[in-house]
């Protein structure tokens, strides 16, 4: 097997504030500039072939933004972008931005939707049920009360590839909710959902953490989805909220040294290879 690795979760901007309003005062330290020349040092010194760019503001300028950055850099292997997915026009905004290759999957942040059930309107579904004809995956953002209308979607769009994004965001706190883990273990039981180990660092007292902290989540994720179906992510620059890109890249490769190397090598990479249809 191949030792390939890649970031399957990051972000690229340029700091606006009302674009990027959800940055409040206690995050001083990402209201910057956010490149591919920021980041590209940082992949080279953790020995880290390409990333996958994700959205961060739910508009199409920001798929453009994302896709035009990848057509100048050739270590940005993927976006997954932004559409209006609830839109009666989806199809054909799906149809013209197929013409993008580095187009992988798109995303909506369905963690600040007041409506817990936001995935199960039937317009959203309808704009689900377009992502397979185009070759698409879809990330599930999403925090513990939306787990019940995850797991309702996946069941609805079996054939859909869905990767679930920073393990849908639990507490770090030690005390794992036995409620999140039952969700992530009945999500890991369906063969088209995927789930992403990231945006760990940034669920603790930022700062504070010490690498066992992570442990009994990775646990569960682990045993509930296989090492077919993990995806190394940063969410840099977000992580450096609570932690640097390489304390990041180290808390996973620490878990990872315990299994075997065939492991390691799907989950720093070649997993998310499969999923995005990479072409590295």
């Amino acid at each position: 097997m191949s030792e390939l690795k890649i970031d399957s979760h990051q972000h690229f901007w340029k700091y606006h504030p009302n674009i990027h309003e959800w940055m409040d005062s206690s995050m001083e330290i990402i209201k910057n500039d956010f490149m591919p020349a920021d980041l590209h040092p940082l992949l080279q010194k953790n020995n880290i072939d390409g990333c996958v760019a994700v959205q961060a503001d739910q508009s199409e300028t920001e798929t453009l933004f994302l896709l035009n950055l990848a057509k100048e850099n050739q270590f940005i292997k993927g976006v997954v972008g932004w559409l209006d997915l609830c839109a009666e026009d989806i199809d054909i905004k799906l149809e013209k931005y197929s013409k993008y290759e580095a187009l992988k999957g798109l995303r909506h942040i369905v963690q600040d939707e007041p409506d817990k059930n936001f995935m199960l309107r039937p317009n959203f579904k309808n704009g689900i049920s377009l992502l397979g004809k185009y070759n698409l995956a879809y990330d599930i953002l999403i925090y513990q009360e939306q787990l019940p209308a995850a797991l309702e979607l996946v069941k609805t769009f079996p054939e859909q590839a869905f990767v679930l994004d920073h393990m849908a965001k639990p507490v770090i706190d030690g005390k794992v909710d036995p409620v999140w883990a039952s969700y992530i273990s009945e999500l890991g039981k369906h063969k088209n959902v995927h789930c992403k180990v990231s945006g760990m660092v940034t669920e603790t007292k930022w700062g504070t953490w010490q690498k066992n902290d992570f442990v009994p989540y990775l646990d569960q994720v682990f045993g509930s989805f296989g090492p077919d179906k993990i995806l190394f992510g940063s969410d840099w620059p977000v992580c450096l909220l609570s932690a640097q890109y390489y304390e990041v890249v180290d808390i996973v490769e620490n878990y990872l040294v315990h299994l075997p190397s065939t492991v390691r090598k799907k989950v720093m990479g070649l997993n998310a290879i499969k999923f995005y249809n990479l072409t590295l």
